[in-house]
């Protein structure tokens, strides 16, 4: 069960005018939201007289109109979980949400989801608006920002958020302050290039995801640190960055194809499997054959990279187990003075049919 929450909310509407948020109240008072929030929704944690003397003359100022539920929620913890993602339509961080959901229920918690679209500003939004939900805990599940700015809001509303008693999980990597699950990427794909590798593939190009993002350059290093192993490398023009869905798979394998037939990939890595299926369809509509000219590989085994034609080799991540073992890091008693829990769970090659050796010399289009 799952109840999802925008990250970009309307603004309520009182007596005829758009209310005044808290958010607007911390800033002019210049203070964080959380401390805010204690001084005007009664927390058991107490803000200094003069501190709270402030926040009160600037919620007057604005016109700041309290809501009884908030103050109720300021309390105590709700039976919530909330969780981020980049993307509930990828069936990726779908998978993980339903690891979430389980492990959630298991517990006797509703999990609420914020989509993001991997925007870093909405997720800071996302972040402050679940602590305002008083959850019990917050599961980070998208890949964390290349960006240092966008990683410092991120680290300072969770901050504010375990200030006040808050716990925290996240799905790869967000910094070594937090408790995670850390699927294998780098390794992952450096595996899947030995295997391609071993089928005789030497012309290999990569469609990764955006630069901005972690998870695209663990990915990519990986696939490096094994093509360097065997001597290789690989061309700048053979790096093609596209979001990750089936639209920028299929415009960044129409940019491999733009020179002549000769100069081609005869392996193409896709590092998410939805970017596969884009690369699979462009191939398809060009009439080339997979994989007899080409070689398509993906990356996650999602559900259907069985059902595509042809069926689809990947690195299998247990995307599940992702979401549900996150869920239980976060709700473990806190460890005073312990270091962050870290677990990494393995990454598995799996070949299918769209894989093969590459074509020999006498091979045509």
């Amino acid at each position: 069960m799952l109840r999802i929450v925008d990250a970009w909310p309307d603004r309520e509407r009182v007596n005829g005018r758009m209310a005044v948020t808290l958010s607007e109240v911390a800033r002019h008072a210049g203070v964080s939201l959380a401390t805010a929030s204690r001084a005007l929704n009664g927390s058991v944690r107490t803000v200094g007289a003069e501190l709270a003397a402030k926040v009160r003359a600037s919620a007057d100022a604005l016109g700041y109109l309290p809501n009884a539920p908030a103050q109720a929620l300021a309390r105590a913890a709700t039976a919530n979980v909330g969780v981020l993602l980049h993307d509930i339509a990828d069936p990726y961080f779908a998978a993980i949400a339903r690891g979430v959901s389980d492990a959630a229920v298991e517990a006797g918690l509703l999990p609420l989801v914020v989509n993001t679209d991997g925007d870093p500003d909405a997720q800071v939004r996302g972040i402050r608006m679940l602590h305002g939900q008083r959850v019990r805990a917050i599961i980070l599940a998208g890949s964390a920002h290349t960006d240092p700015a966008a990683t410092l809001a991120s680290d300072a509303a969770l901050a504010d958020y375990r200030s006040d008693g808050g716990r925290v999980a996240t799905v790869t990597d967000h910094g070594p302050g937090y408790d995670a699950v850390l699927p294998d990427n780098r390794r992952g794909a450096a595996e899947l290039t030995r295997a391609l590798l071993d089928l005789g593939h030497r012309r290999f190009a990569v469609i990764t995801g955006p630069q901005r993002l972690r998870v695209s350059a663990d990915r990519l290093a990986g696939v490096r640190e094994a093509l360097a192993g065997a001597g290789l490398g690989l061309a700048e023009s053979a790096v093609q960055h596209a979001e990750f869905s089936r639209s920028g798979g299929a415009a960044a394998m129409g940019r491999l194809l733009a020179g002549p037939a000769g100069s081609w990939p005869t392996a193409v890595l896709a590092l998410s499997d939805v970017c596969a299926v884009g690369a699979l369809g462009e191939l398809r509509r060009r009439g080339v054959d997979v994989p007899g000219r080409i070689s398509v590989a993906g990356f996650d085994d999602v559900p259907f990279a069985v059902d595509v034609a042809p069926a689809l080799s990947t690195v299998r991540l247990p995307l599940e187990q992702l979401g549900s073992h996150a869920v239980r890091l976060a709700l473990e008693a806190a460890r005073p003075g312990e270091r962050p829990v870290r677990s990494a769970l393995a990454a598995r090659v799996v070949l299918r049919d769209s894989t093969a050796p590459p074509p020999g010399p006498t091979a045509r289009q």
